[in-house]
């Protein structure tokens, strides 16, 4: 497949990073479309923003059972995006998905592993949040500790894991179809990745907004 030459000077280990940046250049460019002329009745970019980010906030509310979301948009709304984008991006012609290498996909589990917790205990006070590690039963607590604390471990590696996989699969097959038959079939496989793009960005923000919930949420 055809690559823009500055891209093919890259080593290989660098050009997921380089269309990262991409991605981010883009997102920061949507967001100051966005917000230049701000008006009361939106309109262009700004109404396709301002719908997103009502919509995301719905959808957060009816995770957190009607717990205000506001707080958590910031983070939780970008995120979307920066997966939406990075998984779609692979569909350019010269491009590859950052998503398709683990480096990229680990680095916003890592820092929703961190948020989650930060957030809990800011909701909760340190020893609240980490008595809640040990389970009801004192003389086990230390097993309890040690198992809740593996599993919470293990969520970074599933988010990761998850959409690296997803990602790295699609385009794969992507890749194999357009160079066998690079007329019919990729065109199909291309709408397929497309809407696999958006639930892939939709269960890595699903699972991040559950993470948070469960921190947050109120011991009875």
């Amino acid at each position: 497949m055809y690559e823009p030459f500055a891209f093919n000077l890259l080593p290989e280990h660098l050009k997921h990073v380089f269309i990262t940046w991409v991605v981010m250049a883009l997102l920061l460019v949507l967001a100051f479309l966005a917000r230049r002329n701000l008006s009361l009745v939106p309109k262009g970019w700004q109404n396709v923003l301002e719908s997103y980010v009502e919509g995301m906030v719905n959808f957060m509310n009816g995770i957190l059972g009607g717990a205000d979301s506001r707080p958590y948009l910031p983070l939780i709304g970008t995120l979307f995006l920066f997966i939406l984008f990075c998984n779609w991006i692979g569909l350019v012609p010269g491009f590859i998905a950052p998503t398709s290498n683990w480096n990229t996909t680990i680095a916003p589990a890592i820092v929703v592993f961190f948020y989650y917790h930060y957030v809990g205990i800011r909701k909760h006070g340190v020893l609240k949040y980490f008595k809640r590690f040990g389970g009801p039963v004192w003389w086990l607590s230390p097993l309890i500790f040690l198992l809740e604390s593996i599993g919470h471990l293990a969520r970074v590696l599933s988010l990761s894991i998850r959409l690296f996989g997803n990602i790295f699969g699609e385009e794969s097959l992507f890749i194999v179809l357009f160079t066998l038959v690079p007329l019919l079939i990729p065109v199909p496989v291309m709408f397929l990745s497309i809407f696999f793009g958006f639930i892939q960005a939709l269960v890595f923000t699903l699972l991040s907004i559950v993470y948070i919930a469960l921190a947050v949420e109120e011991e009875e």
